[in-house]
């Protein structure tokens, strides 16, 4: 006769969480995003699932070339276009 649930009573299973699958994306930065009209960190992160510091590195690299030139250039956010 267990009152007080000690070891008899039935132990809480905690679930293992939600793993993401890692993206496996292969992202032609020269082809498809000088064909966006409006290009910043945020859409290349939305449209090309790549991460923050990918997405400032490819567009530094596109600046860079000569693909896309800087419209507005704001503390938090860089907008380019082509």
């Amino acid at each position: 006769m267990d009152v007080l649930g000690g070891k008899a009573a039935k132990k809480k299973k905690w679930s293992k969480g939600k793993v993401k699958d890692k993206a496996q994306h292969a992202v032609s930065l020269d082809k498809e995003v000088p064909t966006f009209k409006f290009i910043s960190q945020s859409i290349l992160i939305e449209r090309l699932k790549v991460n923050g510091s990918l997405a400032r590195i490819a567009i530094r690299h596109l600046e860079k070339e000569g693909h896309i030139k800087r419209i507005v250039h704001h503390s938090a956010q860089l907008i380019y276009s082509m």
